[in-house]
C-alpha cells in the first residue's frame, strides 16, 4: 500500500516505505513539499468551476463585438458556433488523455510522449508564451475597464496594481487559486445568465422600452456582412474567446481526485458554449445593430466599451451598466489569474521534463513553484505596452499573437490524442477500460485539426495580400517560432516519433492502484 498523501504529486514509487529503504542503507526520500512536488488542492467544485468559467473573459465581454461588426451578427453566430463545435470535439480528446494522465505538464507531456520529445518541447514553451502573453493582455483590459470610473489615471497604473494581486494570489497555493477563481467564475457566470435574462426582456419589450424586435435579423446582406470572407476572418477573436477551455488539462494535475471529476467537467463545455456564447453573441446582435460605431470595430485604435455595458446603456439603465462593468473586471482578473496559473505550471512541468532551467521545477512548502510564477509574472510587464502605443492597440496586438499560439496548441492536443488511442489500442488495451472516451474518435481529432491548421493558414491573409508587414507579423510570428522550437531541438537531441508500442502510459504513481504497479 502506498504511503502517500492523496493531496501530494509526487514521483516516488508507492512500494517503499521509509523503513525499508533504511534496510536497504538507501537514503531517505526528501519529505512531503519539497522541491519536486505539487499538492493535489483542488476540490471536486474548484475543478468543476474551472471548466464552467474558464473561458468566460475579454473574448466575450470585449471582444466579441467585433465580430459582430466585421461579420454582421449571423455571420459571427456562425463563426463563435463552429469555433465552438471544433472546442467541444477538442475536450472530448483532452478528457480522454487528462483523466487518464492527469499531470500538471499536461499537453507537453502528452505531445512528447505520444508524438516525439521536440514536438512536445515546442508545445510546452508554445503553451508558455500563449498564456503569459494572454495575462499581459488582460492587464491592458483591466486598465481600460477601470477608465470607465477613473478616466484621468493612466492604464499602466493599473495594470502595474492587478499584476500584484494576481502574482500575490497565486504565491499561496493550488487551493488559494481554486477558491479564488470558483468564486470569480461563480460571478461571471451568475452575470451572463442575468445578461441572457435581461437581453431576452429587452427583445420581447418587456425590458428598457422600444425593442428593435428582431429588425438586425432581416437584411441577409447586414446579417451575414462580408459573407464568408468574413467569416473566416473573425475566428481568429472567436478562438481567442474560447482560449481557457482547456485549462482544465493543466488543473487535473492538482485536483484531488482527477479521474472521476476530469470526466465531469468537461461534459459542461458542450452546453457552457452553446448556452453563454451563443446566446451572448444572439443577444448582442439582435439589441445592437452591426453598423453601429461604438462596437469594437477591427483595426480601431481604442475599445470604447463592452458591448454587454452597451446594452444596458442603450436600455436606459445606468446603474446597470456600471454594474456589469464590474463584472467585466471579475471577468478579466479571472483570465489572468487563470493564464499566470496554467503557463507556471506548464513551466514547471518543462522544468522536471528537462526542457527548462531546474530552477522552474522547484516549489516551496506550499506547492507553489515560486521561480516560474515570478518568470511569468515578468512577461505580464508587457501589459505597460499601454502606456506607449495606447491601450487599444497594445490589447489588439498582444490578442492576436496569443490568440496563434492558441490554435497551434489546440492542433497539437487533437494530434496527441490521435496518437495516443491509436498507441493505447496497440499495447492491448481496450477503449473500456479509459475513465473517459471521446464518442468521436478518430473523426473528431481529425476533424479539429484540419480546421485548426486552415484557421492557422488564413486567419489573416487579408493582412498579408495588402501588404500590412507589421500586422502579418503580430499575427503569424507564432508558426515560426512554434517551428523554429520543434526543428532546432529535433537537430540537438535528435528525437524521433514515439513507436506506437514504445508509448508512455502510464499515470502519476499516487494515483495507481497497487495491483497496478
Amino acid at each position: 500500500m502506498s504511503n502517500l498523501s492523496p493531496e501530494t504529486v509526487t514521483e516516488q514509487s508507492p512500494q517503499a516505505s521509509p523503513t525499508t529503504e533504511a534496510r536497504r542503507g538507501v537514503q531517505k526520500s526528501k519529505p512531503r513539499n519539497s522541491d519536486n512536488e505539487l499538492k493535489r488542492g483542488l476540490s471536486s467544485r474548484h475543478l468543476q468551476m474551472i471548466a464552467i468559467g474558464g473561458a468566460i473573459g475579454t473574448g466575450l465581454f470585449v471582444a466579441s463585438g467585433a465580430t459582430i461588426a466585421q461579420a454582421g451578427p449571423g455571420g459571427a453566430l456562425l463563426a463563435y458556433a463552429l469555433v465552438g463545435l471544433m472546442v467541444f470535439l477538442l475536450m472530448q480528446s483532452l478528457g480522454e488523455m487528462s483523466a487518464k494522465i492527469p499531470v500538471a505538464g499536461s499537453f507537453q507531456t502528452y505531445a512528447t510522449r505520444f508524438v516525439s520529445p521536440s514536438f512536445g518541447f515546442a508545445i510546452g514553451w508554445n503553451y508558455w508564451f500563449n498564456w503569459a502573453i494572454t495575462v499581459a493582455a488582460e492587464l491592458v483590459a483591466a486598465g481600460i475597464i477601470m477608465d470607465f470610473w477613473f478616466p484621468g489615471v493612466p492604464g499602466w497604473l493599473w495594470a502595474g496594481a492587478f499584476l500584484v494581486l494576481l502574482t500575490g494570489v497565486n504565491a499561496l497555493s493550488a487551493k488559494a487559486f481554486g477558491e479564488s477563481e470558483f468564486w470569480l467564475s461563480l460571478i461571471k457566470v451568475v452575470a451572463v445568465v442575468l445578461f441572457l435574462v435581461a437581453g431576452a426582456l429587452m427583445i420581447f419589450g418587456i425590458l428598457g422600452g422600444n425593442s428593435p424586435g428582431l429588425s438586425n435579423w432581416q437584411n441577409r446582406e447586414d446579417v451575414f456582412h462580408g459573407g464568408w470572407v468574413s467569416i473566416i476572418s473573425v475566428f481568429m477573436i472567436a478562438g481567442f474567446s474560447f482560449q481557457g477551455t482547456e485549462l482544465v488539462g493543466v488543473a487535473a494535475g492538482e485536483a484531488k481526485n482527477p479521474r472521476r471529476e476530469v470526466p465531469r467537467a468537461i461534459r459542461s463545455v458542450f452546453w457552457r458554449i452553446m448556452i453563454f456564447y451563443i446566446g451572448a453573441i444572439f443577444v448582442i446582435g439582435t439589441l445592437i445593430p452591426f453598423a453601429d460605431p461604438s462596437l469594437l470595430a477591427s483595426g480601431e485604435a481604442d475599445i470604447s466599451a463592452s458591448p454587454f455595458t452597451l446594452v444596458f446603456e442603450r436600455a436606459g439603465i445606468a446603474f446597470a451598466a456600471a454594474l456589469m462593468n464590474a463584472v467585466i473586471l471579475t471577468a478579466i482578473l479571472s483570465a489572468g489569474n487563470s493564464g499566470l496559473y496554467a503557463s507556471t505550471r506548464m513551466l514547471y512541468a518543462l522544468a522536471h521534463d528537462g526542457k527548462a532551467p531546474k530552477i522552474f521545477g522547484r516549489t516551496n512548502s506550499r506547492g507553489v513553484p515560486m521561480a516560474a510564477l515570478l518568470a511569468t509574472a515578468a512577461v505580464g510587464l508587457f501589459g505597460f505596452l499601454s502606456a506607449i502605443v495606447g491601450q487599444g492597440a497594445a490589447y489588439s496586438w498582444l490578442l492576436n499573437v496569443s490568440g496563434l499560439s492558441g490554435f497551434i496548441v489546440w492542433a497539437g492536443i487533437a494530434l496527441s490524442h490521435y496518437r495516443f488511442r491509436r498507441g493505447f489500442l496497440a499495447q492491448g488495451n481496450r477503449v473500456s477500460e479509459l475513465p473517459y472516451r471521446a464518442a468521436f474518435f478518430p473523426i473528431g481529432p481529425l476533424l479539429a485539426f484540419a480546421v485548426l491548421i486552415v484557421v492557422i493558414a488564413g486567419q489573416n491573409y487579408e493582412a498579408v495580400l495588402a501588404g500590412r508587414g507589421v500586422e502579418v507579423f503580430s499575427s503569424y510570428i507564432g508558426i515560426p517560432v512554434f517551428l523554429g522550437l520543434w526543428l532546432v531541438h529535433r537537430h540537438v537531441t535528435k528525437s524521433k516519433v514515439v513507436p506506437l508500442l514504445a508509448m508512455n502510459l502510464a499515470g502519476p504513481k499516487d494515483l495507481e492502484a497497487p495491483s497496478e504497479q
